[in-house]
């Protein structure tokens, strides 16, 4: 089965908006990953200034993929002599999880 990668992010109050612009801008970037399933960006809505960062991988070994290739590229900067810049978020957690059981809508079968 599949696995999920969450990442929690601490974001001030003053960077949420700045997060998720870099998210938006981004589009496509994980998305064309070789075992790539799943992404979603969670706000937090009220008691936490944590956002998580959702994806799900066919495999650990293709998450480990993009995380040494297309996901480090992309975090080194804005590469031709553009600025790096500084992280939206004042930390961060990985967490892992199998998918050991998953359920969606029941179809509509009419």
């Amino acid at each position: 089965m599949s696995i999920v990668k969450i990442n929690a992010l601490t974001v001030p109050a003053e960077q949420r908006e700045v997060l998720e612009q870099r998210f938006a801008s981004r589009a496509g970037s994980v998305e064309n990953s070789d075992g790539f399933e799943w992404f979603e960006l969670l706000r937090p809505v009220e008691g936490t200034d944590t956002y998580l960062v959702y994806t799900r991988w066919r495999s650990e070994e293709d998450f480990k993929a993009w995380m040494e290739g297309p996901m480090k590229a992309a975090h080194q900067g804005g590469g031709d002599g553009a600025p790096k810049q500084r992280p939206a978020a004042s930390g961060s957690t990985l967490w892992t999880f199998e998918v050991v059981q998953q359920a969606g809508p029941k179809g509509n079968d009419a």
